[in-house]
């Protein structure tokens, strides 16, 4: 009996040994971890964001978690983001290497080294050669947009279902310059497509993305998240079986000839990088744009009111113009604010894509709030000074920026946090703004529906959940009824 209970004890002790968890001194604090889990077990995997506040509140805006064995430093508020990628970004410029969503890290994912400049001058400059941010690409947006508006006209006085037609719009746009390539949207690659991306995202963000990431002995049982591997090969393979060597016709040609120039020199080009560029610009032109179509509609038909203000000006600035330019945003101060305010409550990217390391050993001073009194707009701070490992993960939560002090946080849109005293549009420095390709598809599209068309809630749609999904509307299938509007 007392050899059994020793042999347990000892047991307990070896496995407690080779599992420990612990935090080194002056490393920012954080709950208890335990052996292998660490702090999952405290977490929401499918959508940990307000276990993340619950923790900012216990811990203060700069804290840590261990998942599985790994510590990470999550950063809360926009001072403090700034202060470790902006103020100390060359200590924070690494990335991570062994997580599923860079296995090939293109541009978004990849470590900041002479690879990652040289895919991103290729791609920047290959996407500027096939018209992004020149006037053809606002021309391109508008000729989507003229889709989107003949397939709602065909559905006048029904109940359209929005999810598809927005990516498959936000798709569309982008694939131009990736694939040369626009499809119907009831082609069945076209539906193949957004839906190989959404189930992609679905299970990196999912739970499965984040057990990948915890327990590499896992990685070779056939789990779920060996699908979005099968995936992202299916976008490789279609696209190369159309293209005539040194006649390109998009992006994916470019990097193939490029690639064949190339040989074996040693450089970053390779067809796994490839994928991943494709993938890096094709989620941000296509999923947060999309996302934040739906969010917009969903406001704007429960929001009658703000539909219709936009509306009024929209016709007032556009008086005797046959379509908007993205040059007559800056007359629409109320349209820009809302477009901003549904930006905010969107949260379309709570948790930066991209995932940080620590380069070096380093230090990390920041100002953590520790009083408030907002009658009397006094606000206590103490000076912290955190000790951040070389190699350490960090987690920007982008989210917690769009909820500080400054921005409204009842009723759920609030334009005014967009206009000064004047009713002119104004941006606060913590509100982190999408790519210039996104803001312009965000404007026109929306803009022109709304010149077209009111858009109205259901009668049988039931009570708006204005519940997101880490950036995305729940429930994600809600109807929209559109009508004509007289022409002004």
């Amino acid at each position: 009996m007392f050899a059994c209970a020793a042999v347990l004890v000892a047991a307990v002790w070896l496995f407690t040994l080779l599992f420990r968890t612990h935090r080194s001194p002056n490393f920012p604090p954080g709950p208890r971890p335990i052996p292998i889990f660490g702090n999952l077990l405290e977490l929401d995997l499918e959508n940990p964001l307000a276990d993340l506040r619950r923790l900012s509140k216990q811990y203060g805006n700069v804290y840590s978690v261990f998942i599985g064995s790994k510590p990470v430093v999550v950063l809360n508020g926009f001072q403090a983001i700034k202060e470790a990628l902006v103020n100390k970004g060359n200590d924070f410029s690494g990335r991570a290497q062994d997580l599923m969503v860079n296995r090939a890290p293109g541009v978004i994912l990849a470590d900041y080294s002479s690879a990652w400049r040289e895919q991103r001058r290729f791609g920047l400059m290959t996407l500027r050669n096939y018209g992004l941010g020149k006037d053809s690409m606002e021309q391109r947006i508008l000729g989507e947009v003229n889709t989107l508006m003949k397939l709602m006209e065909q559905s006048l006085g029904q109940t359209l279902r929005p999810q598809l037609i927005f990516h498959c719009a936000s798709s569309n746009i982008i694939s131009q310059i990736l694939f040369a390539q626009q499809h119907n949207y009831e082609h069945e690659f076209m539906k193949f497509f957004v839906t190989l991306f959404h189930e992609t995202s679905k299970i990196i963000n999912g739970r499965w993305g984040m057990l990948y990431d915890s327990f590499p002995f896992i990685r070779f049982l056939p789990l779920p998240f060996r699908r979005a591997f099968t995936l992202f090969q299916v976008i490789r393979d279609d696209s190369k079986k159309t293209r005539v060597r040194g006649k390109p016709r998009h992006l994916i040609d470019c990097y193939l000839d490029e690639l064949d120039k190339r040989g074996d020199d040693g450089s970053s080009f390779s067809e796994e990088n490839l994928l991943s560029l494709l993938l890096d610009f094709h989620f941000a032109g296509t999923d947060t744009t999309a996302n934040t179509l739906l969010t917009a509609f969903l406001y704007l038909m429960n929001y009658p009111q703000v539909q219709e203000r936009c509306q009024k000006e929209i016709d007032e600035v556009l008086d005797g113009k046959d379509q908007v330019r993205f040059e007559d945003r800056h007359e629409m101060h109320y349209t820009q604010a809302v477009l901003h305010e549904v930006q905010r409550v969107a949260d379309t990217v709570p948790l930066h894509e991209t995932f940080f390391q620590c380069k070096h050993f380093c230090l990390f001073l920041y100002f953590q709030s520790l009083f408030i009194n907002t009658e009397q707009h006094i606000e206590h701070y103490c000076v912290c000074l955190l000790f951040v490992l070389q190699g350490t993960l960090i987690i920007p939560n982008l989210s917690s920026t769009l909820t500080e002090e400054g921005f409204g946080k009842t009723p759920p849109l609030q334009p005014h946090n967009f206009l000064n005293d004047e009713g002119q549009f104004v941006k606060p420095e913590n509100f982190i703004p999408f790519s210039n390709l996104a803001r312009m598809e965000l404007f026109l599209i929306v803009v022109t529906l709304l010149r077209r068309f009111s858009f109205i809630w259901p009668e049988d749609g039931g009570t708006p959940d204005f519940t997101l999904f880490m950036g995305q509307p729940r429930p994600q299938t809600y109807g929209m009824k559109v009508q004509l509007r007289p022409t002004p």
